[in-house]
This record gives C-alpha cells, sequence and structure tokens, in this order.
C-alpha cells in the first residue's frame, strides 16, 4: 500500500474533526504531504482530502502569514509534466490551479501579498493554460481532471485581484483567446465554456475595459467559427473542428451570462463585484450577436433597419 493510502485514515478524521489543523506534525509537514496528494490518481485522496483540506485552511487563515511562499509552492505544480497528454501528470497541473485561486482570492480578503508575487502568479498561470495540452473533463477511473475548467476558475480568482489594473486583465482575455484558439483534439463537454465565460464576466464586472478593447478580442475569436471552405468552393465537409465548436459554444455561453447577468459565489466580495451590470453590457452585447449571426447565416436571421 503506498504511503498515502496509509495515511488516508490520518486525514479522513482530520476532514471529519471540521478540517481543524492537527497540532501533531508541523504545519510545513502537512502542507507538504497534502500538495503532494494533489497530484494522487485516487480521486477521493486529491478531490475528498488533498484539496478541500488546503482550501479550508487557506480560508481559515492558517496560511495568512505564509500565503506568499504558500502560493510560489503550489504554482510550481502547474508545470509538473507541462506537455503530457494522456498522462496523470495533469491531475497536479489542474488541482494546483484550483488551489493557486483559492489562495488568490484569500489574498483579495486579507491583503497580505505584495503586488509582485501576485503578478508571478498570474504569469506562471498564464503560460500553464496556453501551453496544457491534456484538457480531459472526467477521467474514468480517476474522476476530475479538468484542467480548462480549474484553470478558468484561476483566471477568474486573478480577474478579481485588486493588484491587476487595465493591463492585467487585458493580458487575461488573451491568455482566454489563446486557450480557445489553440489547435487541440478536445472537444469541451463537461462546461468548460460557462466556467471560462464566467471568468470573462468577472474581468467585463470589473469596469476597467472599454468596448475599443473588447470588441477587437470579440473579432479575434470572431475567425475561428466561420466555416472555411475547400478550393471548389464548397464548404469544408469537416466541421465544426473542436476548436471552432468550443469557441462557438464560449461566444454562446458568453453572450447569455452577458443577458441574464451571473452573482458568483455570493461571498461579500462577489455581491460587491457582480451587484450591477457591467458598464460594457449594451455594446458588447450588440457585438456577440452580429458575430454569432454572421458565423451561422444559414440559421439566425439579419434584422431588418
Amino acid at each position: 500500500m503506498s504511503p498515502v493510502g496509509v495515511r488516508s485514515g490520518y486525514w479522513e478524521q482530520v476532514r471529519a474533526s471540521g478540517f481543524r489543523l492537527p497540532d501533531d506534525r508541523p504545519l510545513d509537514d502537512l502542507t507538504t504531504e497534502l500538495v503532494h496528494m494533489l497530484g494522487d490518481p485516487d480521486h477521493q485522496v486529491r478531490g475528498g482530502i488533498a484539496y478541500p483540506v488546503l482550501a479550508a485552511w487557506i480560508s481559515e487563515g492558517v496560511y495568512d502569514d505564509l500565503l506568499a511562499g504558500f502560493g510560489d509552492g503550489v504554482s510550481e505544480g502547474l508545470f509538473t509534466g507541462l506537455g503530457e497528454d494522456g498522462t496523470d501528470t495533469v491531475l497536479r497541473r489542474s488541482f494546483s490551479s484550483l488551489l493557486l485561486a483559492e489562495a488568490i482570492l484569500r489574498d483579495h480578503v486579507t491583503r497580505v501579498v505584495h503586488s509582485d508575487a501576485v503578478f508571478r502568479w498570474g504569469d506562471r498561470a498564464a503560460s500553464w493554460f496556453v501551453r496544457e495540452r491534456d484538457l480531459r473533463g472526467w477521467v474514468d477511473g480517476q474522476g476530475w481532471a479538468h484542467a480548462v475548467g480549474h484553470g478558468a476558475d484561476l483566471i477568474g480568482a486573478l480577474a478579481r485581484s485588486h493588484h491587476f489594473g487595465k493591463l492585467e486583465l487585458t493580458v487575461l482575455l488573451d491568455v482566454v483567446a489563446d486557450r480557445l484558439l489553440t489547435p487541440t483534439p478536445y472537444r469541451f463537454l463537461h462546461d468548460e465554456d460557462d466556467r471560462l465565460a464566467f471568468a470573462v464576466m468577472a474581468i467585463l464586472h470589473r469596469n476597467l475595459l472599454g468596448i475599443d478593447v473588447l470588441e477587437p478580442w470579440i473579432e479575434r475569436l470572431a475567425t475561428a467559427i466561420v466555416r472555411p471552405t475547400v478550393p471548389n468552393g464548397d464548404p469544408s465537409p469537416e466541421w465544426p473542428t473542436p476548436v471552432a465548436g468550443n469557441t462557438m459554444n464560449f461566444l454562446r455561453a458568453l453572450h447569455l451570462q452577458l443577458a441574464l447577468g451571473v452573482h458568483g459565489k455570493q461571498t461579500p466580495q462577489d455581491v460587491a463585484l457582480f451587484g450591477k451590470p457591467p458598464q460594457v453590457r449594451a455594446d458588447l452585447l450588440l457585438v456577440l450577436l452580429r458575430v454569432l449571426r454572421t458565423s451561422q447565416p444559414w440559421l439566425f436571421t439579419t434584422p431588418k433597419h
């Protein structure tokens, strides 16, 4: 039996105690063990013990005095096996991103981390998210990998950060576009489009980016959803490609969330952030409607003026 298996009873007791911090071992040792468990192939170890215990301790302030170092250590996990596809290493990368998001959200409450550290985390997050090749959602026998969904949550956490201004938010938009437009054989099947759209909604609700930035960004995405033609002039039969389908579904999700409104996790910070529609809502809805109509002219009618 693996060391993790031997100690699973120990961590089950921690979870049963309401995630109370044990007093029989140094925090560094406990943290190292839990971070290692983030990459365990057993979902019950990874998602049932390691992540919820660490997330609870972050939320309860256990790491407040250590948050910068904690985030640096966790963010290193984003690059474990990066470039591999179909291997177990994606589990460590994906769940590291989810945990780093928790650290960023905690700093948004406590303001204990210097801007340089959060910028460093943002650079690492962007580098990982665009370069990630293993985009599997649910993996039989192992549970969630979900790098795109968890990465979207990380982008959304960065978008909320008070350290991020107009320039950084613009970069986050480009990261989302790069992720969508990077060739992949994977189609999003597990709400990845909704989670990416929600991350963008967090950016929009900061009200720092105008339509002059957002319209060209939408137009860039729109290039992926125009069906190409083959040399004889007929439409390409291999359509939609995974990139086209993923991008189309993302744009539809963004349109719907912008039209209906979103409310986040109902924390005080999210209530304040999402309390009113983004200032660009009306203009951006028109851009999205135009792009969605022109992407499938055989399906959607064009309004007559």
